[in-house]
């Protein structure tokens, strides 16, 4: 496969141009088209990368080929197209977002009729239509019309409203990197309708500028947010990817906190509170998670790294049995807005919670037993994968295993995972344990990846 283009259950990824062109976007788009249920609208919305314009105009005219009336949001982040798809009872909707990608990049991303991704089953199906070319062009007098519509944010701020009481928000001083995404532009709308005061930081949106990769690591933060945070007396710090459904978190000393912490921190939050007591989560985020669950009476259930297999576990409970969801990379799903992926949600989340305990970022975090994680990405170079994850298993034979994502062997102090990326050519290197770094197990994981590799 080109490393410049991902196509798989996920859906559609690559750099534009080199890797992703107009006519994969337009047969993906037409795939989706062919998938969704006739005779009901599709709402579309991107990020403000440059090439969305380009992927925007090919999206809808398939979209408008077969049969589907689009309405297009604009330039909003993916869990305002979420938000949408549910309030306008469409057939489903693509959000155009590369989310932590570099600006080089972009996607497609596909959402069914209740605004969540699309579960196992039902990407298995769009991606024969795509590849079998079976599109449901309708006939010139049959297809759909396009509106546009930009008054989404301020919907989806009305949702955000009910749930959160933004007046108690006021007193606490916080500072948001934007990185010239999404973000901006509904923390704008919020400091003018709820008087938040946000301090908004690489806030300008014109799709060519990016002040810092859009990803959500702890070192970033610390290099855009950390010389911020005293000078301005600010509580907490933020910082969002570019479609704002993560955000990681910088404390009133300045220190990126890894973004890991977001869900442990959250699940802290409202399993108190909460009538179901499941916290879904990958293989790859934090043991922390069951070290907080077992305060509150809750359990952990691990699934293979990506948002589909998140979905497909969604699907197995029922709503009321599910506290949260998410990974740990700041991309958290809670109940009270369907499951969808909201980094403004979680940052508002844990602006209530330190109100509520009357505590600083710090001091909340005092209050977990310490665990260290390491990471690490090696190019993907060979298709031997399989053998690379045999060796790792004979070296390893004492930890209890889990192969349903690369590989996960755990012990009761520490784990690693190693598995191949969905969304990039890469090896992705996890190590974590209690108490200490574990750097010998790490530097020895890399070692034997990379000889492998």
């Amino acid at each position: 496969m080109n490393n410049a283009l991902r196509i798989s259950h996920v859906g559609l990824r690559g750099i534009v141009g080199r890797g992703l062109t107009a006519t994969h976007v337009m047969d993906f788009a037409a795939a989706f088209g062919t998938f969704l249920e006739p005779g009901r609208p599709v709402v579309l919305g991107r990020d403000p990368r440059l090439s969305g314009n380009m992927i925007r105009e090919g999206v809808v005219a398939s979209l408008l080929g077969c049969g589907h009336d689009v309405i297009d949001l604009g330039v909003v982040s993916t869990p305002v197209v979420q938000h949408a798809i549910q309030r306008l009872d469409a057939a489903g909707g693509i959000a155009i977002s590369a989310s932590h990608n570099t600006i080089d990049w972009n996607a497609l991303r596909f959402f069914g009729p209740s605004g969540i991704y699309l579960n196992t089953a039902e990407a298995g199906e769009l991606l024969d239509i795509y590849h079998l070319r079976r599109f449901r062009y309708e006939e010139w007098n049959r297809l759909g019309k396009l509106s546009v519509v930009d008054t989404a944010i301020d919907a989806y701020l009305d949702g955000i409203e009910r749930v959160f009481d933004l007046v108690s928000l006021r007193p606490l001083k916080v500072v948001v990197d934007c990185c010239n995404g999404t973000s901006a532009l509904i923390l704008r709308r919020m400091n003018e309708r709820f008087g938040c005061g946000f301090i908004l930081i690489n806030e300008r949106v014109d799709g060519r500028t990016v002040a810092h990769t859009p990803n959500t690591s702890a070192s970033i933060v610390e290099l855009q947010l950390g010389p911020l945070m005293k000078p301005l007396g600010a509580d907490a710090g933020f910082l969002f990817d570019m479609d704002a459904d993560r955000v990681a978190l910088a404390d009133e000393q300045g220190r990126g906190i890894s973004e890991e912490l977001i869900l442990p921190m959250l699940a802290d939050h409202l399993l108190p509170s909460s009538v179901g007591k499941l916290i879904i989560a990958n293989l790859s985020s934090t043991a922390l998670l069951e070290d907080v669950a077992a305060r509150h009476g809750g359990r952990v259930l691990r699934v293979p790294v990506g948002r589909q297999a998140a979905i497909d576990a969604l699907s197995t409970y029922r709503p009321e049995q599910i506290a949260l969801a998410g990974e740990g990379t700041g991309a958290v799903m809670m109940p009270q807005f369907r499951f969808v992926y909201d980094g403004i949600a979680s940052m508002l989340a844990i602006l209530t919670m330190m109100r509520q305990r009357g505590q600083a970022v710090s001091e909340i975090l005092a209050g977990y037993p310490a665990h260290h994680i390491l990471k690490a990405e090696i190019p993907l170079t060979s298709p031997n994968i399989p053998a690379l994850l045999i060796e790792l298993q004979g070296l390893y034979p004492d930890g209890q295993m889990d192969r349903s994502d690369g590989l996960r062997v755990s012990w009761p102090d520490r784990w690693f995972h190693v598995r191949v990326s969905q969304t990039e050519p890469i090896i992705r290197v996890i190590a974590e344990q209690r108490g200490a770094e574990p750097r010998e197990l790490f530097e020895s994981l890399l070692e034997r990846v990379r000889s492998l590799n």
